[in-house]
């Protein structure tokens, strides 16, 4: 039950913040490898960048890779939150008085974001590759022909295999571990102080808390987990060769290097801003979801029996 609470709360999440992802995406890849100034400006700010999209393929092309982006959401946080949920019921990150154990909160935070980060590569590679396509006007990195989520993920393992399906994973593990031990932590701690201080109410169950402390996690995420994302996107959707070879890296390190090389400091952090307007109110709606849910879940679940050996 914890892993459906965690997905479910996740997905939720998605369809409101969806948009700003698809706009995050194409700052990433807008003038990859290229200094500033010797690249065209589709997207001058993020108001512009909506309004481009909106002209050159329509409203609904803000809710590009919707599908595949609730998908990964469902089985990242699934994994991500119920691993982290397990941990903390049976004691591992918190004390029964509500003290948080900071190195085993970020440990679990790791372990959990990293597992469910290679498992879910394969459809956020997918989804990537969905929001970064658009009309040729407006278009920026590789842009890929795709047709569903299963076919193309049966294209890309007919033609590379397995290894095709997890290619870029490494960017996606780390970006996870990074945001997943920043965010969990924070917000636990945060959580448990508000709570243990009456910091904004007298009723340890206030919603006000769980906001609170939703917010302070998605600023943690979004400063600590930027650059790894834009790393991450750029190999997801890099174009290959025959034997799958990334045509513009080779490597998580080689990409690291071209782009701090090519657009130095600034270039890690592109997208900053609607990768914070986008995680920030995702990281919000998603552990405020998951809070009431395993709220309901304690208020409604039925003890088990005891069984005699």
């Amino acid at each position: 039950m914890e892993f459906v609470l965690g997905g479910t709360a996740a997905a939720a999440a998605g369809f409101f913040t969806n948009p700003l992802d698809v706009v995050k995406v194409r700052f990433q890849l807008q003038g990859e490898l290229k200094a500033r100034g010797l690249y065209a400006v589709h997207y001058k700010n993020l108001f512009h960048a909506f309004f481009q999209i909106v002209k050159h393929d329509g409203f609904l092309a803000l809710q590009k890779g919707l599908l595949p982006a609730s998908c990964h959401q469902v089985v990242l946080n699934g994994i991500r939150l119920g691993l982290y949920q397990v941990a903390e019921e049976r004691g591992w990150t918190i004390s029964p008085d509500g003290n948080v154990y900071i190195i085993n909160s970020i440990g679990v935070g790791i372990v959990a974001g990293g597992m469910g980060a290679f498992l879910g590569s394969p459809i956020l590679l997918v989804k990537t590759h969905i929001q970064s396509k658009s009309s040729q006007n407006i278009a920026v990195g590789t842009q890929h022909q795709v047709d569903g989520i299963m076919k193309t993920l049966g294209e890309i393992y007919s033609q590379f295999g397995l290894r095709g399906l997890f290619r870029g994973s490494l960017g996606a593990v780390i970006r996870v571990m990074v945001g997943s031990s920043s965010q969990l932590t924070s917000f636990t701690l945060f959580k448990s102080y508000f709570k243990k201080h009456k910091i904004f109410s007298s009723n340890e169950d206030s919603i006000i808390n769980t906001f609170a402390a939703s917010m302070i996690g998605g600023v943690f995420i979004a400063i600590f987990m930027a650059p790894f994302d834009t790393i991450s996107t750029r190999l997801y959707n890099q174009g290959v060769d025959k034997q799958g070879r990334g045509l513009l890296y080779n490597s998580y390190m080689d990409c690291v290097r071209k782009t701090f090389k090519q657009e130095g400091v600034q270039g890690l952090y592109k997208g900053i801003l609607p990768c914070y307007l986008r995680i920030g109110p995702h990281t919000v709606l998603s552990l405020m979801f998951w809070d009431m849910l395993r709220g309901l879940q304690t208020k409604y679940s039925k003890p088990e029996p005891f069984l005699s050996p």
